[in-house]
């Protein structure tokens, strides 16, 4: 199955109910002249084989001729540092220790043992980007890493991918049983939606709600539970790009797609800006997945923080084993050219720099 080529059904309600709407009543626009900006993503790079997430661009010229450079003063690794203080105070915050004690530290233990917070720094950056402030994102911020974490938890479950490390430390059911560990993430996921709708200030409530439902969209049966179950369906049985491809959209980039997203929704962001921004999301999703395929052939355990060369012991089908590993590589090389290209939108503002060294982090990184 083939990458959305149009916008779901719940998207398009999304959009020209709530979004066109808004930017209408700030622009003057027509509907008419205005909707005929929506163009379905399409890709047709030469090592994306039936991708539809590359649009029919130059790919060479994009990687050659970057169309979005932010200048040499904005300090990525500072910002990654500084965020990621902000967003661990902020969750340890909304997961306090209380009665009964056992489900609450199995939470935080999954949820503040480390990680790389990017998801939560999509949301915090894309908010920015389109106008908003740090702290009208930081609840749903949060509510992301819940959600990752619950995802984590749940996948390392042995009636799943069975994984007994991660983030360097055992995972949430050797410590606490699985018993209690699914508990943990079911925990999780509630207490995201809630934290969203309590602690979130300074933001319509219109915006509040879009906000949520795209969060719940990209979390249910047909966003990361579509992946998840199409990829235990899939074990044992030969799988091709385009059934690969819709198993990670769904498992890993529909997450990453929502960060970006709700950060533009909460920042009051106009419909272009937010599709925009959703088409760079939905590069870098499946770029994350791709680099973690990548990972598990040419990195260690001590490295990775998890187990490495796991797929190849259970014959998982992933994108090396289907295109080879240097043909891997230039699909991520790709995926990073088109993401580029959707910011460029954004002109070369020192607000749109950290999702361009973002997508290079992601696509760039070793664990």
């Amino acid at each position: 199955m083939a990458f959305i080529q149009t916008n779901t059904a719940h998207e398009n309600s999304l959009l020209s109910k709530n979004l066109l709407f808004d930017h209408l009543k700030n622009t003057g626009k027509t509907p008419s002249s205005y909707c005929t900006r929506h163009h379905p993503m399409k890709i047709q790079g030469a090592n994306a084989v039936n991708s539809t997430l590359v649009q029919s661009v130059n790919v060479q010229e994009l990687l050659t001729n970057p169309r979005v450079t932010p200048g040499p003063e904005f300090h990525f690794e500072g910002y990654m540092k500084t965020s990621g203080k902000k967003i661990n105070k902020a969750l340890d915050e909304a997961v306090p220790v209380q009665k009964p004690a056992i489900i609450h530290e199995a939470m935080r233990y999954s949820l503040l043992a480390g990680g790389k917070r990017v998801r939560p720094v999509l949301c915090i950056a894309s908010c920015e980007l389109v106008g908003g402030l740090e702290s009208w994102a930081m609840p749903m911020a949060c509510a992301l890493e819940m959600i990752h974490t619950m995802s984590l938890i749940h996948d390392d479950l042995p009636c799943m991918d069975n994984d007994d490390l991660r983030r360097g430390k055992p995972t949430n059911h050797k410590v606490y049983g699985e018993e209690t560990a699914i508990l943990a993430g079911d925990a999780l996921l509630s207490l995201a939606f809630e934290h969203v709708a309590d602690a979130t200030d300074m933001v319509t409530p219109g915006r509040v709600v879009r906000a949520i439902a795209e969060l719940g969209s990209a979390v249910g049966s047909q966003g990361l539970v579509a992946g998840q179950i199409m990829d235990i369906c899939n074990q044992g049985k030969d799988v091709d790009l385009n059934d690969l491809e819709y198993i990670h959209v769904h498992k890993t980039s529909k997450l990453l797609e929502a960060s970006v997203v709700c950060g533009a929704i909460l920042g009051g962001g106009n419909v272009i800006e937010v599709e925009r921004l959703r088409k760079y999301a939905r590069c870098i999703g499946l770029l994350f997945q791709v680099v973690d395929d990548i990972l598990d052939v040419t990195k260690s355990s001590a490295e990775l923080g998890k187990t490495a060369g796991k797929d190849l012991v259970t014959d998982k089908t992933t994108y090396p084993k289907l295109m080879g590993l240097e043909r891997a590589k230039r699909f991520a090389t790709e995926l990073v050219a088109q993401a580029e290209e959707e910011l460029s939108y954004f002109g070369s503002s020192t607000r749109v720099a950290p999702l361009y060294h973002l997508a290079k982090y992601i696509a760039y990184r070793h664990n």
